[in-house]
């Protein structure tokens, strides 16, 4: 019980403070995809808002039992700051991106954070019109990961990204990043054996918005693909707060055993950003 309300409690706070970004998302009153509301919320926005999906979740390794190590909450939270009060050249707008995600062994005895990785990041994002319609955005960014350990559990590397997505319909969304890394740590330094170069994927969403559904894929050497699946639905038609599922297989999920296999399945609470999210 107590192992209960220790996990509603961070939780609780854990969405109090992402809750706050997602005002600055509300949806406009205009239609989703229209270039006037799209770029107000590009050139409006004074705070923070979000940036990756942020959510926690709770659950088991698949194939083997389960087990108080490998059953475990993860949880990530990450945003987006504009840096500029105007429009820079070619239509950009400079942000400074963090996001953080933590492995929490809820089950142990003295309940451990196994995994924290921070990601900050900085970088030109360009949205992308057409016939007076949002169709998505480029994003040229420099971004670090880092565990913040130091010794032999030390792990970091430095990227130099090109993101972007495509929003094919009202419904559909496809999205890829592409990356030059930079490896500056003695301990990780085949880590694109495990998480590659680059990943595509798509998203889906229903007409009314409230079921979402996406996968990513990073392809690694000899064929083989780190895969995530994500299904979200929306709990209340006007709140941004999804029942949230995500099924994690292959290599890298977390920075400390990046090289280490991962068939997780978890489920838990997600908010998301307005229209489609990034990844």
């Amino acid at each position: 019980m107590r192992l209960l309300q220790r996990i509603i409690l961070c939780f609780v706070l854990f969405v109090s403070t992402v809750d706050a970004g997602a005002q600055i998302l509300a949806t406009t009153g205009g239609e989703p995809f229209d270039i006037d509301s799209v770029k107000r919320d590009f050139s409006n926005q004074p705070y923070f808002g979000l940036y990756k999906d942020n959510y926690f979740v709770f659950g088991p390794s698949i194939g083997p039992r389960m087990t108080s190590t490998n059953t475990n909450v993860k949880f990530q939270i990450s945003i987006a700051q504009r840096l500029t009060g105007a429009t820079l050249p070619w239509g950009t707008y400079l942000y400074l991106f963090y996001s953080q995600k933590c492995f929490w062994n809820v089950l142990e005895n003295s309940m451990p954070m196994t995994d924290l990785n921070f990601n900050p990041g900085i970088g030109l994002t360009k949205p992308l019109f057409a016939k007076n319609r949002y169709v998505g955005k480029l994003t040229f960014l420099i971004e670090h990961e880092s565990n913040g350990r130091d010794g032999l559990d030390s792990r970091s590397w430095n990227r130099v990204a090109l993101s972007g997505h495509i929003i094919v319909s009202r419904n559909l969304m496809v999205h890829g990043k592409i990356w030059a890394p930079i490896i500056d740590s003695g301990n990780n330094k085949d880590i694109v054996r495990y998480c590659g170069f680059y990943q595509v994927g798509f998203q889906a969403m229903s007409n009314n918005r409230r079921l979402c559904g996406s996968v990513t894929v990073t392809p690694r050497p000899g064929f083989n693909f780190n895969t995530v699946v994500d299904l979200s639905y929306r709990i209340l038609k006007r709140d941004n707060q999804y029942l949230f599922l995500q099924f994690y297989n292959g290599y890298g999920e977390g920075l400390l055993e990046y090289n280490r296999f991962h068939s997780q399945l978890r489920l838990g609470i997600q908010i998301k950003p307005k229209l489609f999210s990034d990844y």
